[in-house]
């Protein structure tokens, strides 16, 4: 594979330590709740299964993709839904899982479209959150890492779908 990665920013080992501690804390936050976790596809994909497994709870998944960025390295400012639910979530408690918040501008997309669907509850779990200041006020309640405003790639997130399958997260060479 021709690399493109300058550096790694988070290596395998500090991603599976720190979703292992997620994880408790979310089965300690959710123990007796009828938890979905929502998979915002594709880049949640590898961090949501990690997660899971790190969950010590029945619980239910689904996934949703939503696109703002195309093959480029900035939100176009524009989300489209490209596949949405199978599962009905009224009533349910649901746990947004996010591979990162950059602009916020998907996730407050995703949940303000949630929210018209009656849950019982909608929580945000985002394996990073870029230090950037965001207008809306969108925040997860369980942040991985907090990372600096790079393009990263590695760990499910991608460049142009490339990338998605390193095993840690790395700072995109810019060229």
């Amino acid at each position: 594979m021709n690399l493109k990665v300058e550096s790694v920013l988070i290596s395998e080992e500090e991603l599976q330590q720190r979703i292992e501690e997620l994880g408790q804390q979310i089965s300690h936050d959710y123990a007796g709740r009828n938890l979905l976790l929502l998979g915002v596809l594709k880049g949640a994909v590898v961090f949501l299964v990690d997660l899971a497994k790190a969950i010590d709870l029945p619980l239910q998944m689904d996934f949703m993709a939503v696109s703002s960025y195309g093959a480029s390295t900035q939100s176009s400012g524009v989300v489209r839904i490209l596949k949405d639910l199978d599962s009905a979530v009224d009533g349910r408690d649901i746990l947004v899982v996010e591979d990162i918040i950059d602009t916020g501008l998907t996730l407050r997309y995703i949940l303000d479209n949630l929210a018209m669907r009656n849950p019982a509850s909608v929580k945000v779990c985002a394996l990073l959150v870029k230090e950037r200041p965001r207008e809306d006020g969108i925040k997860a309640d369980y942040v991985g890492f907090r990372i600096p405003n790079k393009f990263v790639v590695g760990y499910g997130l991608d460049y142009a779908d490339l990338y998605r399958n390193l095993p840690y997260v790395g700072i995109l060479r810019t060229e």
